[in-house]
């Protein structure tokens, strides 16, 4: 069988935190057996589990490539995307594993300053800021990646520029969603903006 892990290029290179975290929500909530992906990564089953339990890491390239695998390639949810592009905040919606935008109110457009056809469907973790780095690290601590539905977080964002999408200072909520192919999805909508420094 053709590795189809190999053919993937991601979006970013960037480490996720909790890869083993993420990749066992994603495995059970696709149904997947640990010997599936073990066959779709080109390892065997015991390495799969070493991953989930955190034990070893493939490199970022691979531990993209493969959550990107096992992601279903297009949801059904038209009349969610709808509620986030319509909204009056500033709110944006992503594939909890690997950041993939789904959706985005005017007012998160606007606040990137690029057009939305451009963004839905790209990994927007290349633009996390020191600050939501050390936030999506602390989510394995919080059971984030346990709980089918983990109790939302705030987290403090701070002004940067990755050179990709600005980071606005202020406060913002994480919230599970769960997309119609069964897949997490998560919603970030902005609180409260602060003053620019």
């Amino acid at each position: 069988m053709k590795n189809p892990i190999a053919t993937l290029a991601p979006n970013t290179t960037r480490p996720l935190p909790g890869f083993g975290a993420r990749l066992r929500r994603l495995r059970r909530a696709c149904g997947f057996k640990q010997a599936y992906v073990a066959q779709l990564a080109g390892v065997d089953q015991a390495t799969v589990s070493r991953w989930e339990r955190g034990d070893i890491k493939p490199d970022n390239l691979h531990a993209h490539a493969i959550l990107r695998a096992l992601s279903p390639k297009q949801s059904n949810d038209a009349t969610l995307r709808r509620l986030v592009e319509s909204s009056s905040l500033t709110v944006h919606l992503i594939r909890d594993v690997d950041h993939i935008l789904l959706a985005a109110s005017p007012g998160r457009i606007a606040e990137w300053n690029v057009p939305s056809r451009k963004l839905i469907g790209k990994s927007v973790w290349g633009a996390a800021s020191p600050a939501i780095y050390a936030a999506e690290a602390n989510l394995e601590l919080l059971g984030w990646w346990k709980h089918t539905q983990p109790a939302p977080v705030e987290i403090e964002l701070e002004q940067y520029d990755s050179g990709f999408l600005p980071i606005i200072p202020g406060k913002m909520l994480w919230e599970r969603v769960w997309l119609s192919d069964g897949s997490p999805a998560r919603l970030c909508t902005l609180l409260e903006r602060k003053p620019s420094t």
